[in-house]
């Protein structure tokens, strides 16, 4: 019988006891072995690895990967609110966001930096910090996704700074005395390797046009193998051309570029799944389709529902584990949301798929792996007012220590005001 990731069918049985179902389960271990691989991205003049915290933001897993020498991606200041409340110097957060708030200058001043995405956030810094440092995120006109929900570059996409407004950037640079000591691009998830290449020759272009540039940012997108037979990002490979790119400026200018990326689903997606239990097994008749419905859905994980995505599901029987009869069913969540699937047809989001496993029954359990990243983080949470899921850590040693509690029903309704 197939076996998840990194559970065993005895770990997930002894999880349910413990805390319940639905819940979701990280290991340390595939944590730190994927931190340490980012950090031998090849580089020639020294590297920052930038995790992209929105991807899974429990304040054990950033202590986790501040202790492994990471530095932090920030989409929004109530990220960096979370990072500064988990003990992560300001210093080792950089904020890159679709919304600067008014209250933006007090990180400023507390040491994160900040990479402008806009002409008019560009202005209002330098309107704040006049001789200041920044960032310069530029949309580099190419982008890369799995759907076009994942791709942040090209026309489409309102994600930094158009690269044709260069010359307006320079501008506002220069009026307002501004250092721009970072430019900054991302493209995407599941980025396409020949789009990279293409995007990390339009940024080495970039780097000429701001002598004060020291620091080139990546971004992120790599792309992780969740189901058998995808194919994951090598990073050496994806590294060799820009290191190549920078070691040629450095012989020809003399400067020498710290590089820096900001992986997020590369370093957490394998490392996190959803444990849930078997709750109804219907069918729509013997033409019709077998369901499974489990008591976790897009309130858990919505990527299946919002991309597509495909997921491994892995079936932990209850008791006999000796099921030799194998069925198809359709696996669906506990939302009243005809959306709410598990098992989408690869490459039809609109559309659902059958899997085969072993016959199923009530009080089984099922395994989604490959749900480390924007899984818990991104969830419909209290849609249908079902409460947040817990999140458990398996530590090296094999123990489970509980990271964040089950919400409770007082929890859910404590900002409600009764009039």
């Amino acid at each position: 019988m197939e076996s998840p990731r990194f559970l065993s069918a005895e770990a997930t049985r002894q999880l349910r006891e413990q805390f319940g179902t639905p819940l979701y389960v990280y290991d340390e271990a595939t944590l730190r072995r994927q931190a340490e691989s980012a950090l031998a991205f090849p580089n020639p003049f020294g590297l920052t690895v930038r995790y992209a915290m929105k991807a899974s933001p429990n304040a054990v897993i950033l202590r986790l990967f501040d202790s492994c020498g990471l530095h932090f991606d920030a989409s929004s200041v109530h990220e960096v609110d979370r990072l500064l409340r988990a003990g992560v110097p300001a210093e080792k957060i950089s904020l890159s966001t679709q919304e600067l708030p008014d209250s933006f200058p007090k990180y400023i001043e507390q040491g994160v930096s900040l990479n402008a995405s806009s002409i008019i956030q560009l202005e209002r810094f330098g309107e704040r910090f006049p001789g200041g440092r920044v960032g310069l995120r530029f949309n580099p006109g190419r982008g890369s996704g799995h759907s076009n929900r994942t791709n942040v570059g090209g026309r489409s996409s309102s994600f930094g700074i158009w690269h044709e407004k260069t010359g307006i950037v320079q501008e506002i640079v220069a009026r307002y005395r501004l250092t721009a000591f970072r430019i900054h691009t991302h493209i995407g998830s599941g980025s396409d390797p020949a789009v990279w290449e293409h995007v990390a020759d339009l940024n080495l272009k970039m780097l000429r046009h701001f002598p004060a540039v020291s620091v080139l940012n990546m971004g992120g997108g790599y792309k992780i193998a969740r189901m058998p037979g995808e194919t994951a990002t090598e990073l050496a490979a994806a590294g060799r051309k820009i290191s190549a790119g920078l070691t040629a400026l450095a012989d020809e200018t003399g400067r020498r570029i710290h590089l820096e990326i900001e992986p997020g689903t590369y370093l957490v997606a394998n490392a996190g799944a959803v444990v849930s239990t078997i709750q109804d097994v219907t069918d729509t008749g013997s033409s019709g389709r077998a369901f499974l419905k489990l008591d976790c859905g897009m309130t858990e994980i919505l990527r299946p529902a919002l991309y597509g995505s495909q997921h491994p599901l892995t079936l932990v029987p209850a008791g006999d584990t000796n099921r030799q009869e194998r069925h198809f069913y359709t696996v669906v969540g506990h939302c009243c949301e005809s959306g709410d699937i598990l098992t989408p047809a690869p490459g039809e989001p609109e559309m659902v798929a059958d899997l085969e496993l072993p016959q199923a029954h009530i009080g089984d359990l099922m395994v989604i792996d490959g749900a480390g990243a924007y899984c818990s983080a991104m969830a419909t949470g209290n849609y249908n007012s079902f409460p947040l899921a817990p999140e458990v850590l398996r530590r090296t040693d094999g123990q489970f220590d509980l990271i964040r509690k089950r919400q409770s029903l007082d929890q859910l309704l404590a900002n409600e005001i009764p009039i």
